[in-house]
């Protein structure tokens, strides 16, 4: 019997923990899964307890993604066009990149290539982490704690879409486009604000706080940990089940329409909130988009905005000083006030 593409993938690469095995974190695993329906919503910041599975529900997902075609041999993941030759694909996992807290600046976008510029007087560049990270994910673990430039040039770069490199004699430019994940805890440092306002989602992860669901979690993963492989062909076909319901959002988006009444809701919504800009709409129109998509509907409707709403706009309140409720509070309390279910 010919194996599937899912036992296919377990029997041939490293075993990653399964998406679909992940106990709780809904509001994380649902804004993962938003991001790999629509890229432009904006990446994800995930804050709250550590070892609560952040970083494994991001691998967890790019190993349910479909593999993707670069060019054979690119350093920077790029796509075949028209012109590419069969024998010059490649098909890859869609890459996860960490970038460390004490990353330098030539790690992360590159730097002369040392080795080539010694042996052979060659003047190379030898590309960075964001080169790595292109058409894939960029996970950065405390990301609070991060250095203000590597912030600012982040920002630079996922405001463009490119990485620009101007250093000893190199001039070049690349695509560096990637969903930005980013974790932390909120008691350890707050994030700059212009960072903070380039995620399109904020969640919530917390330790499960109830008997059954943490002894669910302990046991699947130290039999993930003592037979990975057998762990994993358990889960094969609810992986290959939510990597189809995936492929047929992303064909379903394009089609979806949107109604001027949705938007308006939108927009009502973000007015009570006061949000600055029209990031907040605009974000919330697409995970409610990409979130009926993933439902297989074709209308987007007020529902479907509500879903969303946490996750796309409490991390973009002002501070108010005359009220102490959270930022969930309030996006709730707004919800219930312009939009009733």
């Amino acid at each position: 019997m010919r194996a599937t593409p899912a036992e296919t993938r377990v029997a041939t690469r490293k075993p990653v923990f399964p998406f679909t095995a992940i106990v709780g974190q809904e509001e994380l695993k649902r804004g993962l899964l938003l991001c790999a329906v629509d890229p432009m919503i904006g990446g994800v910041l995930a804050l709250g307890d550590r070892g609560t599975g952040k970083s494994t529900a991001v691998r967890a997902l790019a190993q349910l993604l479909p593999d993707m075609p670069v060019v054979l041999g690119d350093p920077y993941n790029a796509e075949p066009t028209a012109a590419t030759l069969p024998e010059q694909v490649a098909m890859v996992r869609v890459p996860v990149v960490d970038l460390p807290l004490g990353a330098s600046e030539d790690r992360v976008v590159g730097a002369l290539d040392l080795e080539r510029a010694l042996t052979r007087g060659e003047k190379a560049f030898e590309p960075g982490l964001l080169a790595r990270a292109h058409r894939g994910f960029l996970y950065i673990d405390e990301v609070n704690l991060l250095e203000d430039h590597l912030v600012d040039l982040l920002l630079d770069v996922a405001a463009s879409g490119e990485n620009v490199v101007e250093r000893e004699g190199i001039s070049l430019r690349h695509p560096a486009r990637f969903v930005l994940i980013g974790s932390g805890n909120p008691e350890e440092g707050e994030l700059r604000p212009q960072l903070l306002d380039r995620f399109g989602l904020a969640v919530d992860v917390r330790t499960p706080d109830d008997l059954p669901t943490r002894v669910d979690v302990v046991k699947r993963r130290d039999a993930f940990e003592r037979d990975p492989h057998a762990f994993l062909k358990r889960y094969t076909r609810a992986e290959e089940r939510q990597r189809a319901a995936l492929l047929k959002a992303r064909a379903l988006l394009p089609k979806l329409r949107v109604s001027d009444a949705v938007l308006e809701d939108a927009s009502r919504l973000c007015m009570a909130l006061g949000t600055d800009g029209l990031r907040g709409e605009l974000t919330l129109l697409r995970a409610a988009r990409a979130w009926s998509a993933l439902c297989g509907k074709r209308v987007v409707g007020r529902a479907e905005l509500r879903d969303v709403a946490l996750p796309a706009l409490r991390h973009r309140l002002r501070r108010n000083p005359l009220d102490d409720a959270s930022s969930s509070s309030r996006v709730e309390r707004a919800l219930a006030e312009t939009l009733p279910a």
